[in-house]
């Protein structure tokens, strides 16, 4: 009951507030100054699978059924605000769905700085709009230092380190063993989802271990460009050469996911573009992860061990 009460991010559990985080409400017009082109200023649209796949990477595997039975859009948007209240990533959804790379389709096509000041008033605007629905309760919703809080209306923010979620061997064989549970009962979308979501949450475990932000591109070789970076992992002529033929097969498992996630899983298999896999397939991509996600938690254990020792 302490969370129902206390948690502020719960005020935005609202389906007003919904339909404008999910695209489904639009504002007033927008018009560009180079080209005099104008649309309306609204979030970018989310549909089912897009929202299915937006739970799967903050760490709440979501099937969509193509043809089938699903949820409301909204209650797709529920269910995550409920979740990330639980983990405490609340902020970091609302960061990723306002970035800049999520408008990219709406606000293509234009000079930067007209790109730039277009994200800005539909930023100013769609937040606008959510306090006004957050206004007779007294609190706001605002943006600091990339994080998003809710205050009371006009109370000075205080902008907290973001905690970094634990993540060690028993969490990577907790996900083995419910993504091999899928596999069993042939639920193959749902465990790729859920080896893609290891890797994406591994690489950010990492990334944050080195104080750095994680990029909110949502393509996972960003991630894990940021993981070699910061760990010294690119080959170079003083490695075995095994070794740098191992890190170059680490790589392409990693596209290999990233590629079947995006064409073959419950969030954005579309049509002609969705292969049908078999389990073998999907056992050796569970396996896959899990490998990787071992390997890159292992490098991150040494270098720690060694920053302890110095």
């Amino acid at each position: 009951m302490g969370d129902k009460v206390q948690n502020p991010y719960r005020l935005l559990m609202n389906k007003d507030i919904y339909a404008i985080l999910d695209g489904d409400t639009k504002f007033e017009e927008y018009q560009f100054k180079d080209t005099l082109d104008s649309v309306n200023i609204s979030m970018p649209y989310l549909s089912g699978p897009d929202l299915c796949g937006l739970s799967s990477l903050f760490g709440l595997p979501v099937t969509y059924t193509w043809g089938g039975v699903n949820q409301s859009r909204w209650q797709y948007l529920d269910d995550l605000f409920e979740h990330c209240i639980k983990a405490e990533r609340c902020s970091d959804l609302l960061s990723y769905i306002f970035d800049k790379q999520q408008f990219s389709k709406m606000l293509s096509g234009h000079e930067a700085t007209v790109v730039d000041e277009a994200y800005n008033q539909f930023i100013q605007v769609i937040l606008g709009k959510i306090n006004g629905i957050l206004y007779f309760g007294g609190n706001e919703l605002t943006s600091a230092n990339g994080q998003f809080i809710i205050r009371k209306i006009g109370a000075k923010v205080e902008v907290k380190a973001p905690k970094i979620k634990n993540i060690d061997r028993e969490y990577i064989r907790s996900i083995s063993i419910r993504a091999m549970e899928d596999v069993d009962n042939r639920n193959f979308d749902s465990a790729i989802t859920k080896s893609r979501t290891l890797l994406e949450e591994v690489f950010c475990y990492v990334i944050e271990k080195k104080n750095d932000i994680p990029s909110t591109s949502g393509n996972i070789n960003d991630l894990y460009k940021q993981v070699k970076d910061l760990y010294n992992m690119h080959g170079d002529a003083n490695t075995d050469k095994r070794i740098n033929t191992l890190l170059s097969g680490l790589e392409k498992i990693v596209s290999s996911i990233s590629e079947m996630r995006n064409k073959d899983s419950d969030a954005h298999g579309v049509g002609a573009k969705r292969i049908a896999i078999d389990e073998h397939h999907a056992r050796l991509f569970v396996n896959a992860a899990i490998a990787m996600a071992d390997f890159i938690l292992s490098v991150e254990i040494k270098s720690s061990s060694k920053q302890i020792n110095t």
